[in-house]
């Protein structure tokens, strides 16, 4: 039996999800399963290619749906899980029980541990501290930025790795660990170590970038990352250094699209005017009520900044 799993790629909650459903899978349906793991992106072309669903179950996890008869387990929590109103109603009209979706949760990872334990009686004490941290991290449930940035936790150290490390082989190799083994024990590896102490050292210097980038007016957030090398940044730091800020929107290139990051501060009291996701999907990206991004293609950086220019001003109103 071969099992490949595709996940979210470069995202914590996505390789937290696919070491819990994987672990799920093997210890309720296959014991004896092979898993393989592929990472998905947003892009802003397709994004499925069909030839790679070819074991004998395909799942897509903390991903948008695929519509394949080749897809045979689905799990998401993002508002903007469906790429088309078709994509939506072939998900309403399955049967299967294996292809499940509720927005409502903070993490995909405790949403598939949620349904493992009802549907299915499968629990993993062992991985409670991996579906605790996929939670705050990707519901961005810390109690404050500097707690989000100065990254003290072995989980957030991960997350750094994960979010940034090229390629996709260290991310695999970090699912298998998540498996079987605690956050601060992968940590440890001499291989995360290697990668983590010159990332954290462009971690430092991209607080000190954004802080001279960024322009804030009526609440709102903007920075232009063009002409530097990055592929990522903690999406906290704005806020770490503009604690008044409610929004933010920021234009960042990188080697396979130009994105638009569009986010909100978690510590802001009260409801938000805005949901992100929304106005994301008005130009084909998407994400969560209160964050969201917009993928182009390389080399779009104007198309990009048009767009971006557009969000800030009615983020601003």
């Amino acid at each position: 039996m071969r099992v490949r799993v595709f996940y979210h790629d470069h995202c914590f909650d996505g390789a937290a999800s696919a070491a819990f459903f994987s672990r799920f899978l093997e210890g309720t349906f296959y014991p004896d399963a092979e898993f393989e793991f592929t990472g998905l992106a947003h892009r802003a072309s397709q994004l499925f290619d069909e030839s790679l669903f070819d074991s004998d179950e395909n799942a897509i996890v903390d991903f948008k749906y695929s519509a394949s008869p080749k897809v045979t387990w689905w799990f998401d929590h993002h508002q903007s899980a469906f790429l088309t109103p078709q994509d939506a109603e072939h998900f309403r009209q399955d049967q299967s029980g294996r292809k499940l979706y509720d927005p409502s949760f903070k993490s995909c990872t405790l949403f598939i541990c949620t349904v493992a334990r009802e549907r299915f009686g499968y629990e993993a004490p062992d991985l409670e501290q991996l579906v605790h941290w996929a939670n705050i991290i990707d519901g961005a449930q810390y109690k404050d930025a500097k707690s989000a940035v100065e990254l003290g936790a072995p989980a957030m150290k991960l997350t750094l790795v994960i979010e940034a490390a090229k390629g996709s082989d260290i991310v695999h190799r970090i699912i298998r660990w998540m498996r079987r083994r605690p956050l601060e024990e992968i940590v440890a590896e001499p291989e995360i170590q290697a990668l983590y102490r010159p990332l954290y050292e462009r971690h430092l210097n991209s607080i000190d970038l954004i802080r001279s980038r960024a322009h804030q007016q009526n609440g709102v957030l903007f920075f232009d990352l063009t002409g530097y090398e990055m592929e990522g940044y903690n999406k906290f730091i704005p806020y770490y250094l503009f604690p008044d800020s409610t929004y933010t929107v920021s234009v960042s290139p990188s080697s396979f699209r130009t994105k638009i990051s569009v986010g909100s501060n978690p510590w802001v009291d009260g409801d938000l005017k805005h949901n992100l996701a929304t106005i994301c999907e008005r130009y084909g990206g998407g994400g969560h009520a209160r964050v969201g991004a917009i993928s182009f293609e390389p080399g779009e950086l104007e198309k990009a900044r048009e767009v971006a220019a557009e969000i800030v001003e009615e983020l601003k109103r």
